[in-house]
């Protein structure tokens, strides 16, 4: 299961210009075609009692008629509005060209290097929140806390402000600026880009980063372009026992490390389990992984609606289980199957949530180039957590909230992790 973190609705301020019969025959084009596949394709044929075709007929007129393409992409936004859900969405085209399209192949190549730097937008500024030990970045001298200012020759400051004008969703916008960004970070392996980072006091300075191979293993699952997975387990000076991973993929490596780790340090005094940023990836992973935490039998993390049958994400317990506390760590990157994860084994009162809240993109969903150049994005199941949440655009709510700060990232400290640390050490 893929949900992609992305949901930008119309709203980019561009000069108003008149169209050619050509772009408006395209706008027409564009309208019909998110029309039927929200009508062929939305989970619950009768769209939560919304007369779909009575909309249609409604806003056809002004669909031919519109005379600029801020009015156009307004129309095709309104009709998606009817529906009341998030994960449905137009994308204004240079709003997408500058994103990409999460759903191209070859987005992530296997020939493309990167610096080794995580990021995220804290108070409208790119902060680097961690790095690789052996990436370039590291070895550069790059510190947690720093401000990213510009990379090569694109300015963080003006993205930023530009992306945050065409959405209407802070989180979602906020990872859609950091994975802008990181793509600028990315680039041909051993090639080099000009970094420009201001510390924690305003200095600013320049580092060259060499683009290297991530570190990892290189999958592809389906359809989705090929990704690197990687699982770190490590114990904590405390005896805790830590476990990250970025991505639910390559289940025969992350599941196998993740019942490796359980039964390594299985009398440890707790597990944390660091979901930050990790966007999910496949459904059944989250049930895979709970099998290790839970004994009980007949649990479930909640439901995923489809439009053709319903799917229980029921855990199935392992032969060996942890029955220590847990701990979760996530934050505003955390979506998909991660929520999933986290809000299941929150609801089932297995494990403490830990951070900020989590995207709220709990959703499959797929994002297509309209024949109007702009993007659309539309979600294919809804889910619905085992206490009865409705993840998708809510979101997990963390038991305790820690939220990434500035000037601890810049000391070198985690708060996340030590808030859970701290309820750890206390816990029975």
């Amino acid at each position: 299961m893929r949900s992609v973190a992305l949901f930008v609705t119309a709203g980019l301020c561009l000069a108003a210009s008149p169209l050619s019969p050509d772009q408006r025959r395209l706008n027409l084009d564009s309208f019909e075609y998110v029309w039927k596949t929200v009508r062929d394709k939305h989970w619950d044929p009768k769209l939560g009692g919304v007369d779909w075709q009575a909309v249609h007929d409604e806003l056809l007129p002004r669909i031919r008629s519109a005379q600029t393409m801020e009015a156009a992409r307004q129309i095709i936004a309104s009709m998606l509005d009817r529906l009341h859900q998030t994960h449905f969405g137009v994308i204004p085209a240079d709003a997408y060209e500058t994103i990409g399209d999460p759903d191209e192949k070859d987005e992530v190549r296997s020939d493309r290097g990167q610096t080794g730097i995580d990021l995220r937008i804290l108070s409208g500024r790119a902060i680097v929140t961690s790095f690789a030990p052996d990436s370039s970045a590291g070895q550069a001298g790059v510190r947690t806390g720093w401000e990213i200012v510009r990379i090569g020759k694109t300015a963080a400051a003006p993205l930023i402000s530009r992306l945050s004008a065409v959405s209407t969703h802070s989180r979602l916008t906020d990872l859609l600026t950091a994975r802008a960004l990181r793509s600028q970070l990315d680039g041909p392996i051993g090639s080099e880009v000009a970094v420009e980072f201001a510390d924690i006091h305003g200095k600013q300075f320049t580092r060259r980063l060499e683009r290297r191979i991530e570190s990892g293993d290189l999958t592809r699952f389906g359809f989705l372009p090929p990704m690197v997975v990687s699982f770190d387990s490590k114990k904590l000076p405390d005896g805790v026992e830590y476990i990250h991973f970025n991505l639910f993929l390559k289940p025969d490596l992350v599941e196998t490390r993740f019942g490796e780790a359980i039964r390594e340090w299985g009398q440890c005094p707790g597990v944390v389990i660091d979901l930050r940023g990790n966007p999910g990836g496949i459904g059944a992973m989250a049930m895979g992984i709970a099998g290790f935490l839970i004994s009980q039998q007949d649990r479930k993390l909640g439901t995923m609606y489809l439009r053709t049958l319903p799917i229980r994400f029921v855990i199935f317990p392992r032969a060996e289980v942890y029955a220590g506390p847990v701990a979760v760590l996530v934050d505003g990157f955390t979506a998909s199957t991660s929520e999933i994860f986290a809000g299941g084994m929150q609801d089932l009162k297995r494990a403490r949530v830990f951070g900020e809240r989590t995207a709220g993109a709990a959703l499959p969903s797929h994002i297509e180039r309209l024949p109007n150049g702009d993007g659309f994005q539309y979600a294919m199941a809804n889910y619905i957590s085992e206490s009865g949440r409705q993840l998708e655009g809510n979101g997990v709510t963390p038991d305790v909230d820690a939220p990434l700060d500035r000037e601890a990232l810049s000391e070198g400290r985690d708060p996340v992790l030590e808030a859970a640390l701290k309820w750890l050490r206390t816990s029975p």
